[in-house]
């Protein structure tokens, strides 16, 4: 089962649900807005995205503008600045098994739930 990385008030990632939802794809919602991820969890979705902290927080966020895009933070800084402001975070990831992935484009999540 796909567990999906979820932030309603983002189209993509509403979008990601409906096409899952369209190919009966089966999937397990995590709001991460309402539920934010701990920092242990933050640090094994990177691990699974197999990225580095930059590709995991939305640069073009207004938050992130106004308070972040000068600041020169290390990793773990950055996971604490997730764990609270999850809004920051990308979205839709998926997640299966020990790989994730943002869910964007479609084109890459097809590829993905075919895996």
């Amino acid at each position: 089962m796909i567990k999906v990385l979820h932030n309603n008030s983002c189209s993509k990632s509403r979008a990601i649900l409906e096409h899952l939802d369209e190919n009966n794809v089966a999937f397990e919602i995590i709001d991460f807005v309402e539920h934010p991820l701990s920092q242990l969890e933050l640090r094994t979705v990177l691990k699974k995205l197999n990225t580095d902290i930059d590709g995991l927080i939305r640069k073009n966020d207004k938050l992130y503008k106004e308070k972040y895009a000068d600041k020169e933070l290390s990793e773990e800084e950055w996971i604490h600045v997730l764990s609270e402001n999850p809004s920051l975070m990308q979205r839709p990831i998926l997640i299966k098994g020990s790989v994730a992935m943002v869910g964007r484009p479609v084109e890459n999540v097809r590829f993905f739930i075919d895996k």
